[in-house]
């Protein structure tokens, strides 16, 4: 495993790359030294930090802009895509899912799934608010063409926009949070609403089900996998927690433990109480997870180094756990498009891959 330094305190560089997150950007508390010039771009820095906050809500719902069920299909340069539009639902909102089906699964042939959160935001940037795109279609084709993985059928789940964060941030570790940081945050980014373990009993019980009858699934847990980045990220190792009979296997790329659009200790320190007593056993599991250094990224070290620890302890190895740190990377889908094979392969792939 491998892990970069971060000094506490200090400021990142504020870009501006667009994604399913956004890097404005507020240092974690500690102790420096600034000029007056240095000063005052700080203070700029906190006051933009606080309307992206205020507006929260706003830009998180942007990649899913457009999400009718008139929305064009994602084009692909392999394989293709099916859309599922209007699944009945008990527990959330209707939406679009995309499954993309490599050649291999059109046949007898049963493949395994993986459920991927964001999933306007994977195949097609012509289609995507930003114009940035994962194309998991063409790392996915790239794979198996290698035969490094098998063929793997793609569940691209679309968010539900303004109840995005809704959705994504565990009931769990809601429950963990102390008040009045609870009520505050649950009313302000949860718009009074937690709906995390609806979706999940939604993904479990309602979709899975679906996919499993239409498609040539291997559907046990040995090939069941859930990935997703940032908040998408966040849902993903839940599921993996609150469902460890369904899935063998989380990747979280750019897991945003901070759970806000803020530096701060509540959000993270209920997360590591939630995972002490919930994380899922390591046999039968893999788990993967990684974060950049710029952009909101550079906010995730100090979390992570205490995620890697609760892990380990748990008894992971680095067979079926990888704790990754890609330096100069950010916060974009055009960030997690350029690594994806990585945590592709590790969920994927052969327990004795040479990389492990």
């Amino acid at each position: 495993m491998a892990f970069t330094n971060v000094m506490i305190g200090r400021w990142p560089k504020a870009r501006g790359q667009a994604g399913c997150g956004i890097n404005a950007l507020k240092p974690a508390q500690g102790h420096w030294h600034m000029t007056w010039g240095a000063w005052r771009r700080a203070c700029l820095l906190v006051v933009l930090g606080r309307l992206f906050a205020a507006s929260a809500a706003l830009l998180w719902a942007l990649p899913a802009c457009g999400a009718a069920d008139a929305a064009p299909i994602p084009k692909v340069a392999s394989g293709r895509i099916e859309r599922i539009d209007g699944l009945a639902s008990r527990h959330v909102d209707a939406r679009p899912v995309d499954v993309w089906i490599p050649g291999g699964c059109d046949t007898d042939q049963r493949c395994p799934v993986i459920y991927m959160q964001d999933g306007q935001m994977l195949f097609d940037d012509a289609l995507t608010w930003n114009r940035q795109s994962w194309h998991l279609d063409r790392a996915m084709s790239a794979l198996i063409a290698a035969r490094r993985i098998p063929p793997t059928i793609v569940v691209a789940i679309w968010n539900d926009g303004k109840y995005r964060w809704s959705e994504y941030f565990p009931q769990k570790i809601l429950e963990a949070m102390a008040e009045p940081a609870r009520s505050e945050f649950t009313a302000g980014l949860l718009q009074g609403r937690q709906l995390s373990d609806a979706y999940l009993q939604f993904l479990v019980g309602e979709l899975k089900p679906h996919i499993d009858e239409r498609y040539p699934t291997l559907a046990d847990r040995a090939h069941t996998f859930v990935a997703g980045s940032s908040m998408g990220a966040v849902i993903s190792v839940y599921a993996l927690n609150e469902f460890p009979d369904v899935f063998g296997g989380a990747a979280g790329l750019s897991v945003h433990w901070a759970g806000k659009l803020e530096a701060n200790v509540e959000i993270p320190l209920a997360t590591f109480t939630y995972l002490l007593g919930h994380l899922a056993e390591p046999g039968g599991h893999r788990l993967y997870l990684d974060h950049g250094t710029t952009g909101l990224d550079a906010w995730y070290a100090p979390y992570q180094l205490f995620i890697d620890q609760i892990v380990l302890a748990r008894g992971y190895m680095p067979q079926n756990f990888a704790s990754r740190v890609f330096d100069g990377a950010g916060h974009s889908e055009d960030d997690w498009g350029r690594r994806v094979a990585i945590p592709l392969e590790f969920l994927l792939g052969p327990l004795s891959a040479p990389d492990r």
